[in-house]
């Protein structure tokens, strides 16, 4: 049997190019003499589709979109992910189900068993857990469908629990009843970084534990703050790894089933670092393309996190597509209106010199009846970063340029920013890359030739909103904070924990402070792009109003 897996970047709610893409690799597939063609979860209408599942008209344009797509499917075998409607009165009105398409019909519904309810996932809000367990027979072959989560019932979280504790049926151990030849498991997987090898495993454990191939499709894209990685592959009865697709790309390519028992291929290793730039300038790209935008902006001080921004969207969008602003103050350094010059030379975008000296005197003047004698402090400091916001803001509304916020998620983490200054902007790019990794990941773009200024990378970091200021005036060193935030973001340890791995007790009570009382800051950022297990966000529900 000659089975294809379809690695497919789709647009949620775009039926057409959905509908148009999915038929175009099932010609492909019969030219290749395919017996089976594998999309993936939900790839009629997009993953995921949220609150869209709760309108009518949406779930018939997804069903009618099904009806055209198994028109097509003559002469070869598809499965494809899609909602279906639950016949019952009783429970949700919807499944998320896997199609079972072949001579031009709807053979079989699989509906999927354990419906995630964390973090990003909430699909028990639309989706009713299906309960019934059958095989597809197909070329005198069984073949088990089953969709993401299904084979994932076992695996451990970061909150220290096993999934299998959420969950009260192994679908895997109901499908094995049934004794099948091999499991299809269609997913809407995204990527994360620091869950290295996290999903290879899972898909190992299953074939090694079953003693069955295992073909796993996933989709690529970005949808607002979700990137799909893809790193669809095919695994054999031995967990051996027999192909394997590429990553952040769309991908296609033929497995023949007789002959994956005597494949092997090594597993390449990527770098994170590597990782979390392709995902990076996916996010961007995909968030344009599919929003209808086709310019961005920001503006670009010298420092380490605009350089990075800045690289990334002009390799997402193309030079001709990004316009920046150096918008210097009496604090700025000659050396960061240099580095911003050079950088912004380096990648030929376009660039002005605003200086907002004369518009920063005139709101001291304004305020000066006000203000009095007090000291110069924050609120002259913010008032600086308000400006450029303003302004950087004025550059969108008239060009119809987008405007991308550049505050890393150490910064998002611990409130080190300015509402309604630094932190505008229609999507943030680095909102889920610590500090530490923006550095890395500077290094990184300068790999094979030097495109952000060396001096941007070494110099200790600064907002240059008062005379001398660095971000350690403030802050813990970025390689200790990091390491705190970590733990206590991503890893949910409490303070005791983290004090016990070795960091200092005032230190951690004081990330961990600021990290609380910042929460209504981060209510109001726009969508960041989701590189990591736990990004701030719809996957991270804090009370704002809280005391713990």
């Amino acid at each position: 049997m000659k089975i294809a897996l379809a690695q497919l970047n789709y647009h949620i709610g775009n039926f057409e190019s959905n509908t148009e893409k999915i038929i175009s690799c099932i010609e492909k597939s019969k030219k290749e003499n395919v017996d089976l063609v594998i999309f993936s979860e939900l790839a009629i209408c997009g993953y995921p589709p949220k609150d869209l599942l709760e309108r009518k008209d949406f779930v018939d344009r997804t069903l009618l979109a099904l009806e055209k797509v198994t028109e097509s499917c003559t002469d070869i075998a598809a499965v494809i992910g899609g909602p279906s409607i639950n016949p019952n009165t009783k429970g949700k009105n919807l499944y998320n189900s896997a199609y079972f398409i072949s001579d031009g019909k709807v053979e079989s519904i699989h509906n999927k068993t354990l419906l995630p309810n964390y973090d990003i996932f909430d699909e028990y809000r639309y989706f009713e857990p299906n309960t019934e367990f059958s095989l597809v027979e197909f070329k005198g072959k069984k073949i088990a469908i089953t969709i993401c989560e299904d084979l994932w019932e076992n695996q451990p979280t970061d909150n220290n629990f096993s999934k299998s504790e959420l969950y009260t049926v192994s679908p895997m151990e109901e499908l094995n009843k049934l004794q099948p030849d091999f499991v299809v498991n269609i997913a809407a997987s995204p990527f994360s970084y620091n869950q290295k090898d996290y999903r290879t495993n899972i898909l190992k454990s299953c074939s090694q534990n079953y003693q069955l191939p295992v073909f796993y499709v996933n989709q690529i894209g970005a949808h607002t703050e979700l990137i799909f990685d893809g790193d669809s592959m095919v695994l054999n009865s031995k967990g051996e790894l027999a192909c394997r697709l590429q990553y952040f790309e769309e991908d296609y390519k033929i497995v023949d089933l007789n002959e994956i028992e005597n494949s092997q291929i090594e597993e390449k290793e990527v770098d994170y670092i590597e990782k979390i730039h392709d995902a990076l300038v996916l996010g961007l790209k995909d968030y344009f393309g599919k929003m209808g935008f086709k310019q961005a902006t920001l503006g670009l001080s010298g420092g380490i996190d605009s350089a990075v921004t800045v690289v990334l969207a002009q390799r997402a969008l193309g030079k001709e597509n990004v316009r920046v602003l150096l918008l210097p103050s009496e604090f700025s350094s000659d050396h960061s209106i240099k580095d911003a010059v050079d950088l912004a030379e380096n990648l030929g975008i376009q660039y002005e010199i605003v200086a907002i000296q004369d518009i920063f005197n005139e709101f001291q003047k304004s305020l000066s009846p006000i203000f009095g004698d007090l000291p110069f402090n924050v609120a002259e400091e913010n008032i600086q970063a308000r400006i450029r916001g303003t302004l950087m803001m004025g550059l969108s509304n008239k060009f119809g340029h987008i405007l991308l916020n550049t505050s890393n998620k150490s910064e998002a983490a611990v409130g080190y920013g300015t509402l309604y200054g630094d932190m505008n902007g229609g999507l943030s790019v680095l909102g889920d890359v610590y500090k530490t990794d923006v550095f890395k990941m500077a290094w990184f773009m300068n790999k094979d030739a030097e495109v952000i200024p060396e001096n941007t990378i070494v110099k200790p970091p600064s907002a240059e909103l008062r005379p001398d200021q660095k971000d350690s005036d403030s802050l813990p060193d970025y390689d200790i904070l990091d390491g705190i935030l970590y733990r206590y973001i991503e890893k949910n340890m409490s303070l005791e924990e983290i004090i016990n791995e070795g960091f200092e007790k005032e230190t951690v009570k004081k990330a961990i402070r600021l990290v609380n009382m910042n929460e209504y800051k981060r209510f109001q950022t726009p969508p960041i792009l989701r590189v990591s297990s736990k990004a701030f966000g719809f996957g991270r529900k804090i009370p704002l109003v809280a005391k713990h």
